[in-house]
């Protein structure tokens, strides 16, 4: 007899696809334009860098997901779904106080990468979740989390005068504490043990592992696509500085993953999540790096922190300790880099700085920009997930998560019935 999965998504996935997609159709046609002043020259050079950015938020984060056996369509088409649904609210906000001055928001190509970078933080997320919920729910996070990311970033912005380069690098802390918070609303009795379908294998761990090789490829594009280019250099030393942090981290990541192994071999899942920790650093500081040593730096101590924190953290701290059950560590991947990340920016413009008033200024700024965006993602997170945790939503069942069949159709197993 074949198993029975979860019942037809009809009744709750298409309504709230139609009803946001129809009322972004609105808000669009009544409230936003295109901005088309501008050289040609620049949107040439821009839609390289949009279309850069676009190939990790859909690609690089897209195939990541698709490590689980039995999870490969979900990983890869809800990332997809989410991404879409996610940056359209992300360009409605992006200006939204527009509308009390000229009645109008505008878009470009760089509110379009503003916004598709936004939706990084909350792909961030869903990576906490991923295989144990269902596509509303990730639909409902996603919207949620960059809203709240949204708000975030003004705070930050209005308060303590951050800039909007490093305001908006905070997606990797923002992200990984909200979806930590979310799982573990969440959390599901048992995860203490790998689910039955939690798991990989050769093909789906390859697929995973080009999702990685797209982010590293591109990432540089992802740290450097904001930096104002009007300081000659800076966005250059943006660049070379991400890809040698990358550079560093992978071969360091392998490193640390042979030692922790105890054949002394190479993890797979090792090198998917950890090889990117020193783009994530590096991101997060990108304004306060000025030379390639500074970055290498941050690199190899990204990539310790990140394999250990993978190696230990997820069973030992985030499930005994905490009840986080993180499927796609996001933790370790995005959560602990970023956090080193802020404190080399700081410990790097407090060298650089010549005024020791101005130093303990920008210290305090910096510490209370952190505390704010773990306040308000820790409560966002939380309030999300009793959210999403209300039956009317119909969380899969725990025999039914990490599996494409609750979701999807196969034309084999239909012709067998």
């Amino acid at each position: 007899m074949p198993p029975q999965y979860a019942p037809s998504l009809r009744s709750r996935l298409a309504p709230l696809l139609l009803l946001l997609q129809t009322g972004f159709i609105i808000i669009f046609a009544f409230y936003v334009e295109i901005e088309r002043k501008g050289k040609a020259d620049a949107f040439i050079n821009f839609y390289a860098e949009f279309q850069d950015v676009n190939v990790i938020v859909i690609l690089g984060f897209g195939f990541l997901g698709t490590f689980l056996v039995r999870h490969g369509f979900s990983g890869s088409g809800f990332n997809l779904l989410v991404a879409a649904m996610a940056t359209q609210w992300a360009l409605i906000l992006n200006d939204i106080e527009s509308l009390y001055y000229r009645g109008k928001m505008r878009i470009d190509l760089r509110s379009l990468i503003v916004a598709e970078m936004r939706t990084a933080s909350a792909l961030i997320s869903t990576g906490a979740v991923l295989g144990k919920a269902n596509p509303v729910h990730l639909i409902l996070i996603g919207l949620l989390e960059v809203s709240g990311f949204i708000l975030n970033e003004k705070l930050l912005q209005f308060f303590l005068k951050v800039r909007p380069l490093e305001s908006i690098m905070m997606l990797h802390i923002f992200g990984s504490l909200f979806g930590l918070m979310l799982t573990g609303v969440l959390y599901r009795k048992g995860s203490e043990h790998p689910f039955e379908k939690e798991r990989f294998d050769k093909k789906s761990g390859l697929f995973s592992m080009l999702g990685t090789a797209f982010l590293w490829m591109f990432w540089p594009t992802f740290n450097s696509v904001l930096v104002d280019d009007h300081t000659p250099g800076r966005k250059l030393g943006a660049v070379c500085g991400t890809y040698l942090a990358l550079a560093v981290s992978a071969v360091t990541a392998a490193a640390v993953s042979v030692l922790s192994n105890p054949k002394g071999k190479l993890n797979l899942v090792h090198l998917q999540s950890c090889i990117l920790s020193g783009g994530v650093a590096v991101g997060v500081s990108v304004s306060a790096v000025q030379h390639p040593w500074e970055a290498m730096t941050i690199g190899f101590a990204a990539a310790v922190i990140s394999t250990i924190g993978f190696h230990y953290l997820k069973v030992i701290h985030m499930l005994l300790a905490f009840q986080c059950h993180d499927t796609r560590a996001i933790l370790s991947s995005h959560g602990l880099p970023g956090l080193l990340g802020w404190l080399a920016h700081l410990i790097l413009q407090i060298k650089d700085s010549t005024n020791p008033v101005i130093a303990i200024r920008f210290a305090l700024f910096h510490i209370c920009a952190l505390l704010i965006t773990i306040a308000l993602s820790v409560t966002l997170g939380i309030l999300t997930g009793l959210l999403v945790k209300l039956k009317f939503w119909r969380a899969p069942q725990d025999k039914k998560c990490f599996d494409d069949q609750a979701f999807w159709e196969f034309p084999r197993l239909a012709e067998r019935k």
